[in-house]
């Protein structure tokens, strides 16, 4: 992904994402957001990311939000075959196929925020592979974020509008 700002003249290009020109609002701000309550095993939805990993992935129902700054934010839960489980709270900007990892989950249900929290280009490598998974399978439809929280689960559960595709790679 590309992204070319020359301030001194004051002019911006567009942005290839998904194959598609998408301008980037550049006066963007991310809005204000509050930590989710911990998981439950209940709302845990098993999403897959890829036959190479042993691991388990999830996210949480409950804790998936779609900002009006276009953000969808989720926690995520993965699980080693060994039992150990590791929980993060996570956001997806489809816009600028970014993502941001906010804070970690601990035993006992709280938060850690983390101390280092910027936005990042989503790399489909296997640390990213499963925030890949969730941009580009899932949540969203190109450079497009869904709409709401309904649209967002909906499409977790594989659910698509009409004419919708069923993802697009950057």
């Amino acid at each position: 992904m590309a992204l070319a700002c020359f301030s001194a003249i004051g002019l911006s290009l567009p942005v290839v994402a998904g194959g598609l020109l998408v301008d980037l609002d550049p006066n963007w701000k991310e809005g204000e957001f509050a930590l989710p309550p911990s998981p439950v095993e209940a709302g845990l939805r098993p999403f897959f990311v890829s036959s190479a990993s042993p691991n388990r992935f999830y996210v949480d129902t409950n804790g998936v939000s779609v900002g009006s700054d276009g953000v969808v934010r989720y926690v995520l839960v993965v699980r080693t075959p060994g039992g150990a489980e590791n929980i993060t709270y996570e956001g997806i900007r489809c816009a600028s196929g970014e993502r941001r990892i906010y804070a970690s989950g601990r035993i006992g249900g709280e938060w850690t925020p983390l101390k280092v929290s910027e936005w990042a280009p989503i790399g489909d490598n296997s640390y990213n592979r499963p925030r890949a998974a969730l941009a580009y399978d899932y949540f969203c439809d190109g450079p497009a974020a869904p709409r709401d929280r309904e649209h967002a689960l909906r499409r977790l559960t594989g659910e698509r509008d009409p004419g919708e595709p069923a993802g697009l790679r950057r």
